[in-house]
């Protein structure tokens, strides 16, 4: 059974702390190496997650785990610069939440890089929109679950198959909501920051007047190169940059 095989990895980072009408399931350690002032300095991350049934192991709650809608929890929001709904060319950004990319600088992803990197790209344009979207940690699959797929891609699977061992597909992040919003602040043409076709797509899909795509690359280093190059050869990508991943390869 693929949930046994999963747990067997899993097992010795996964604790459960007893309570008098809870459990507290502790997930870690995880290694995360952070940008820290420009320095990198390795943490040491847990992650834990409260269930009422007392009695679940480790395999049912690995089968529950894309039931529990996890990364649902929280609100998302939109950062507009300068005269968004007029200004004749404009850029804007569908940013996934990266609980350890956004907040701690982990250089695990290329997350925080982006996040920073794309709002100075919408202030030096003029006018552009961040969408800060809360429900699409781990691509969807929420932070408790990423934490997991963390542990798992410590034991040598990609970002892909870890996603897909813990029962979820490779991308459950949707855009209705964020597209809808973006539909009210303008109707006037845009260029989206992205390496993902999907989000291009998603974009066109829904009617709005997307012009083309402005690329986000960077911020590449040991921690982060393969999971760059799952990107492309798994999920679809738009290439990097010729040679940029070449002296990690």
């Amino acid at each position: 059974m693929l949930n046994s095989k999963v747990a067997s990895l899993l097992k010795d980072k996964v604790n459960t702390i007893s309570g008098d009408h809870q459990n507290t399931i502790l997930v870690g350690p995880i290694r995360l190496p952070v940008n820290l002032d420009g320095k990198t300095v390795v943490f040491q991350w847990y992650n834990w997650l409260s269930v009422e049934d007392k009695d679940i192991t480790l395999e049912e709650l690995i089968k529950k785990l894309p039931s529990m809608e996890l990364a649902a929890g929280q609100q998302s929001s939109v950062l507009v610069y300068g005269d968004f709904e007029h200004a004749a060319d404009t850029i804007i950004r569908m940013h996934s939440i990266c609980h350890t990319g956004d907040i701690f600088g982990s250089k695990r992803c290329d997350c925080g890089y982006q996040l920073h990197q794309s709002m100075k790209m919408i202030v030096e344009n003029g006018s552009g929109a961040l969408f800060y979207l809360a429900d699409h940690e781990g691509r969807g699959i929420g932070l408790f679950s990423k934490s997991m797929a963390y542990l798992l891609q410590e034991q040598g699977m990609d970002t892909v198959e870890a996603n897909l061992a813990l029962g979820y597909a490779d991308d459950t992040r949707n855009y209705d909501e964020a597209i809808s919003v973006l539909g009210f602040l303008r109707e006037l043409p845009v260029k989206l920051i992205t390496n993902n076709p999907k989000k291009l797509n998603a974009l066109k899909a829904a009617g709005m007047n997307v012009t083309g795509r402005v690329p986000l690359w960077g911020d590449v280093s040991e921690f982060n190169a393969k999971y760059l190059q799952t990107k492309v050869a798994r999920s679809g990508h738009f290439a990097q940059p010729e040679g940029m991943l070449n002296e990690y390869a």
